[in-house]
């Protein structure tokens, strides 16, 4: 096949392929076209291969997360040229709607948002076409590492912004993270930038709240073995943490964040559901409780990557498995089966 690339397709629920594919073109004026030299795999992918995403059409190129070099931009594009070195956000902004105009990039009604990997084809690929890509790519900043600058894609924001920000975390509280995947301790690490005093972990995987103590919890709960209702509330003399942060996307998580806050305190949703969720009103609606759901917006791209650069924010202990390309399947299967491989991101890189 004439100008031919190999990408990750996905073929329905439980079916992936790396196959040959057309290498994308040019759409508007304002895309570019990204060679993508290295990518990752999210939770969200899992959670499409689940079927929990199902708008997601059969034949879609998966990934939405990428560094690459810039190998053709549109007329419009004033701020990125070809050969740029840059990082593909996960989440594209028209930069004109009402909803980017206010930083709210993930809610774009101009033709972005969660577009990438979701409503057009991905970044599991050689190459990917990047729309509004003066919105939607920054610069890699000197001395940064691939590997680093990939972890701001989607989930180092996803975890400040969602979770973080949303939960209002304040200096001195005591904030419980459900879930110590990769967004969970996306959410510690941006929890200790605010002086809280106490990180609850909470996970049934005692390899990821080893990760989580690395990432700055103080406190390790693995609920297979310890109630972390009675734990969180003897540490805050039975009143329970000002933050719950749910990093996981199961009923049963979030029910847990919500028992795990004191009155007026607030539940901060990242998870990623695919299924109905109980809301017991019947005895929370007088506690005064907040709780948030949010998509990433990217907004806080431009702090987070002077964190990184200036060392402020250690991304590289993410990574724990590298591949080629060529490994996509390999990958896949090594991220999706965690708790035996110890994974929390994947590295594909071009050889």
């Amino acid at each position: 096949m004439e100008f031919a690339m190999k990408a990750l397709v996905y073929q329905g629920p439980g079916a992936k392929a790396w196959e040959d594919v057309p290498r994308p073109e040019p759409v508007a004026d304002s895309d570019a076209i990204v060679r993508v030299d290295a990518t990752t795999i999210c939770g969200t992918d899992l959670h499409i291969l689940k079927g929990d995403v199902p708008a997601l059409v059969e034949g879609r190129i998966l990934g939405h997360e990428a560094v690459g070099t810039v190998a053709h931009v549109g007329v419009a594009v004033r701020n990125v040229a070809v050969g740029d070195r840059v990082l593909v956000s996960c989440v594209s902004a028209c930069g004109a709607c009402r909803f980017c105009r206010n930083g709210r990039y993930g809610q774009c009604t101009g033709g972005g948002g969660w577009i990438l990997g979701n409503e057009i084809d991905g970044t599991q690929a050689e190459y990917v076409r990047v729309p509004f890509a003066d919105n939607s790519t920054y610069a890699v900043p000197p001395g940064v590492s691939d590997e680093e600058l990939l972890m701001l894609a989607d989930i180092l924001p996803t975890g400040f912004e969602v979770g973080v920000l949303n939960g209002h975390v304040q200096p001195g509280d005591v904030v419980a993270v459900v879930g110590a995947g990769p967004v969970g301790l996306s959410a510690i690490s941006g929890t200790r930038l605010f002086g809280p005093s106490l990180v609850v972990a909470i996970d049934t995987s005692p390899a990821r709240l080893d990760a989580a103590k690395q990432f700055g919890a103080d406190i390790l709960v693995n609920n297979s073995e310890q109630d972390p209702i009675a734990a969180v509330r003897d540490l805050t003399d039975g009143l329970g943490a000002d933050v719950a942060i749910e990093a996981v996307g199961v009923p049963a998580t979030f029910e847990l964040a919500v028992d795990l806050v004191r009155p007026t305190g607030r539940v901060a949703n990242i998870g990623v559901h695919g299924k109905p969720v109980t809301l017991h009103l019947e005895r929370l609606w007088s506690r005064d409780l907040t709780i948030t759901t949010g998509l990433v917006d990217t907004s806080s791209m431009p702090i987070l990557l002077r964190l990184l650069a200036t060392g402020r924010l250690n991304a590289r202990r993410f990574v724990t498995h590298r591949f080629d390309f060529g490994e996509f399947i390999q990958a896949y299967d090594t991220f999706s089966n965690a708790r035996e491989t110890g994974a929390l991101k994947v590295l594909l890189s071009r050889s």
